[in-house]
């Protein structure tokens, strides 16, 4: 596979490897199984909980409550 990367952005990942004294193409490999790593980690996560909510062990709130509730409790905080 063959990424190409904005003059700026290619720049920066030889500065990256030249300081780090590894090259590009493995810094590149470890920045993407990171990123497929958190990605998986996410997923499975969303999967969870709409398991959960499928399942009726946790009930959703409707969004106009979440935000009043962050409202409320920011301006205890707020008060305090």
């Amino acid at each position: 596979m063959e990424v190409n990367f904005a003059p700026e952005l290619q720049s920066k990942l030889n500065e990256l490897a030249a300081k780090s004294g590894k090259p590009a193409d493995e810094l590149v490999q470890d920045a993407v199984a990171g990123y497929i790593d958190e990605l998986a980690e996410l997923r499975s996560m969303l999967d969870s909980r709409y398991e959960d909510i499928k399942s009726g062990r946790v009930q959703p709130i409707d969004g106009e409550e979440a935000f009043r509730r962050l409202r409320e409790i920011s301006a205890e905080r707020r008060n305090a």
